[in-house]
């Protein structure tokens, strides 16, 4: 119940006050018609090829999303509420590491995710992290990928993905 609440929370401060600083990724109903919306509105903007565009992510510094003074620059959009399943976020050197003893999912600081031409996209020790809905991969209608996340890492990649390393919109709890 309190998922619906705060979903509702968020869709009637979008209608009054406009879009928000900081966006609960989770609490749209399909999160990837929005990401997809972003790419559409900066293909327009700058005259991109849609076919030839992606998105670019980079997580924040910023643990809670109330600590965001400023808005994103035009066409770049912050999220908050994912999970890191299988690793833990450093902050501190930018990059993923390896989970506490015990702890499998822990909150990823909030994430900027920006609209690019793919060609541009030059990704060097960066994980293409999978973003499901839910930590089962799918939900009850067979649909669970929602976007690649970009993070980055200091090991080889193949460890991340033996690891089964991904992002989660919604945890089990």
């Amino acid at each position: 119940m309190v998922f619906f609440l705060k979903r509702q929370e968020q869709y009637f401060n979008w209608t009054i006050q406009g879009d928000p600083m900081v966006l609960w990724l989770s609490g749209l109903h399909i999160p990837e018609t929005y990401l997809a919306a972003l790419v559409q509105i900066a293909c327009r903007k700058n005259n991109w090829p849609l076919d030839r565009s992606t998105l670019y992510t980079r997580v924040t510094k910023f643990r809670d999303p109330l600590d965001i003074e400023e808005r994103p620059e035009q066409g770049t959009c912050l999220v908050h509420g994912l999970y890191l399943e299988g690793a833990r976020w450093d902050v501190e050197s930018d990059c993923l590491k390896r989970s506490r003893p015990k702890i499998l999912v822990e909150e990823l600081p909030v994430m900027s995710v920006i609209p690019i031409e793919a060609h541009r996209l030059k990704l060097q020790n960066t994980l293409r992290t999978p973003v499901y809905t839910t930590s089962l991969r799918r939900n009850a209608m067979g649909v669970g990928l929602v976007f690649e996340a970009d993070l980055g890492t200091t090991e080889h990649l193949s460890h991340w993905v033996l690891q089964g390393v991904c992002l989660v919109l919604n945890t089990d709890d």
